[in-house]
């Protein structure tokens, strides 16, 4: 079973007790912080190894690496094959800095995207406008509403009601 299934099946147990799920997921938050801090102490080296490779160097089980793997792959320069990922695949955790941080802050990971490592790779001026874009993207902007007596937008010179409106 590919490594990935197996993360999601005791990620997200339905039958598990809520306390222990709770307990699971504060535990991952914790181990999921220090690698982050230890990767952004270093942006700009990509780190590359199989999964257990990378377990081992963060001193992690594989299964948590599998679980920290899934959630940083939409932020990485090019995806890893999470879905049919097993222990001997080798996978890189070369990121993209602003997609990263947008996605923490998609992902209301403040524990994550106040890491004070960010200070040293965004200006705090950086790092509010890629946090107001992010805050952004998910705004819908409505356009004003025509009215009944209002011209067609269509072009057509009549008015909304007797055209486009009815």
């Amino acid at each position: 079973m590919a490594l990935l299934k197996q993360w999601r099946d005791m990620a997200y147990d339905q039958e598990a007790n809520k306390g222990d799920i709770q307990r699971f997921w504060a535990k991952y938050f914790d181990i999921e912080k220090g690698i982050y801090e230890q990767l952004l102490g270093d942006p700009d080296t990509e780190v590359k190894g199989t999964v257990k490779e990378l377990a081992e160097k963060y001193g992690q089980d594989v299964m948590t690496m599998t679980g920290f793997l899934d959630g940083i792959n939409d932020s990485l320069a090019e995806p890893n094959p999470i879905d049919d990922m097993e222990e001997d695949t080798v996978v890189s955790l070369k990121f993209d800095k602003e997609m990263l941080y947008k996605n923490m802050v998609a992902a209301k990971a403040d524990w994550l995207y106040e890491l004070p490592q960010w200070e040293a790779v965004f200006s705090e001026e950086k790092r509010k406008e890629l946090y107001l874009e992010q805050k952004k993207s998910g705004t819908i902007v409505k356009g004003p509403k025509i009215g009944r007596n209002d011209p067609c937008p269509c072009g057509s010179g009549k008015k909304y009601k007797k055209c486009c409106g009815r």
